[in-house]
């Protein structure tokens, strides 16, 4: 499955988002505020975490396909004063996005997804960090009273690759075999299917629209189906908005058996 998006536009957005997620942090009051989404982390946690991911995304990027070495050594700590971090963040951001177009969206690189439906290059690599930078850049807007949707391209993508590269495996789902539906009201759906295969997600039609072929894609029906804006369907999937601000159908308790499932045990 292919991301809509093309590698400079995944550049770009992440470019983008990044400075959406300074701008947050610089409205800030106090980098020790806590994070209602990541109620583990400060603020200062959280843009260190970014910080200090998208410096070790840059040294995998640039490593090829084998795993990169700690990027931490030698790399500037996060600054703990507040006018100091926007800088620092900015710079962690033009490492991975010097590294990218430098590598470009085919060469190989190492992932923490090899069993899923996602490629192991630097092309979804990028698109994988568009998603978290989007994310936390939401965590970091929650955090100062001004949340915002995700971008519409942003989120259309977010969906698909979530499913694809997060969930999608080939290991067996230990229940009865069934399908989760993600309908986005922009028009575009998915579906995931999950059986002794593993689990798999595939565009489809969305509802009201000409069906399309469903050979080979499990149930005709979906034991669940969730749908809202785009940008809700991911704030949902990385478990940031509950489940009560979309329109579920169906039996609610298979998204408890979705997250609590581990395929590596």
């Amino acid at each position: 499955m292919t991301t809509t998006l093309t590698f400079p536009v995944l550049l770009r957005l992440i470019d983008e988002r990044s400075s959406a997620f300074r701008a947050a942090v610089a409205s800030a009051p106090s980098l020790e505020v806590q994070v209602p989404t990541c109620p583990e982390w400060t603020l200062f946690d959280l843009a260190q975490h970014i910080g200090e991911g998208r410096r070790a995304w840059a040294a995998t990027v640039a490593a090829g396909p084998a795993p990169a070495k700690s990027a931490a050594e030698g790399a500037p700590a996060a600054p703990r004063e507040r006018e100091a971090l926007p800088a620092w963040l900015a710079a962690s951001t033009q490492e991975l996005l010097d590294a990218l177009r430098e590598a470009g969206p085919d060469r190989g690189c190492w992932t923490w997804w090899g069993a899923s439906q996602s490629p192991q290059t630097c092309g979804a690599v990028a698109r994988h960090q568009l998603q978290q930078i989007a994310v936390h850049t939401y965590d970091a807007q929650v955090t100062v009273g001004a949340p915002e949707p995700l971008p519409d391209e942003v989120a259309l993508d977010g969906v698909e690759e979530f499913l694809s590269t997060c969930v999608a495996t080939t290991s067996a789902w230990p229940h009865k075999p069934t399908a989760f539906d993600f309908h986005a009201t922009e028009g575009h759906s998915w579906r995931l299917t999950v059986d002794g295969d593993g689990a798999r997600s595939t565009r489809i039609s969305a509802p009201g629209t000409t069906p399309v072929a469903a050979a080979d894609e499990g149930p005709n029906a979906a034991g669940v189906s969730v749908r809202g804006t785009a940008s809700e369907l991911v704030l949902f999937v990385y478990d940031r908005i509950p489940a009560d601000s979309l329109q579920i159908e169906g039996d609610a308790g298979l998204f408890d058996l979705l997250r609590a499932w581990d395929p590596e045990e």
